[in-house]
């Protein structure tokens, strides 16, 4: 799938992301050598199961990792916005597959790349250490926010996105309500209607489905 996906879609050019970090080992890393590849929505980056030979960077857009369960349902592992680095399997294998939320730019460089300059690369070494840690937290939380209640679910969910997009007052969500549903591990009719309680308590504003003003985040933050 990747090899097919570099034939159609490799870009030879695009403006290099948070160049100020160049000296971030790993950041120069993707700036410098990092292949560029633009998805489609809904297009698959990588399936669950196939080697893990690369890692990803978002340079723009959003990207969704899921698994499909037995009884055919879809779960929502992670969201990953421009900057998130992702791919980060500690096995040979990718143990989810990956899509472009909408349409979306990747770096990506080969993991054999990474390893040997760890070798030799004490920052890159601990950089690479940190973001699996930081992976591994990750879910962790997802765990623990699955027992949640649903409205309890929906405000983490929501208090999230702001810290990540560094606005604590307003949300533009680039997933759509069912992603949210498949991530927060409720129905769509659910987190539907969960906003619109959260709105109705003025909690939160709904001026589209997708931009979300936080009106009351203390409130927010106790359902947390």
């Amino acid at each position: 799938m990747l090899a097919q996906v570099q034939v159609l879609h490799r870009v030879s050019e695009l403006p290099a992301r948070n160049s100020a970090r160049s000296n971030d080992s790993l950041s120069a890393m993707f700036d410098m050598t990092g292949a560029t590849m633009m998805f489609r929505r809904d297009e698959e980056i990588y399936g669950e199961g196939e080697n893990a030979e690369y890692l990803y960077r978002v340079k723009s857009g959003c990207v969704r990792t899921y698994k499909i369960l037995a009884d055919g349902r879809r779960q929502i592992g992670a969201f990953y916005l421009p900057g998130d680095i992702f791919g980060v399997d500690d096995v040979k294998t990718h143990q989810f597959s990956a899509e472009a939320v909408h349409p979306t730019a990747v770096a990506l460089i080969k993991r054999s790349i990474i390893e040997t300059r760890v070798l030799r690369d004490t920052t890159l070494a601990r950089q690479m250490l940190n973001l699996t840690m930081s992976e591994l937290h990750r879910a962790q939380s997802h765990i623990l926010l699955l027992i949640k209640s649903a409205r309890e679910r929906v405000a983490s969910f929501l208090l999230e996105m702001a810290s990540r997009k560094h606005d604590d007052s307003e949300v533009e969500l680039p997933m759509s309500r069912q992603d949210i549903a498949d991530y927060l591990g409720l129905t769509i009719e659910t987190v539907s209607r969960t906003l619109t309680q959260l709105e109705n308590a003025s909690t939160i504003a709904l001026p589209t489905s997708r931009r979300i003003i936080l009106r009351n985040q203390a409130a927010l933050a106790r359902l947390d």
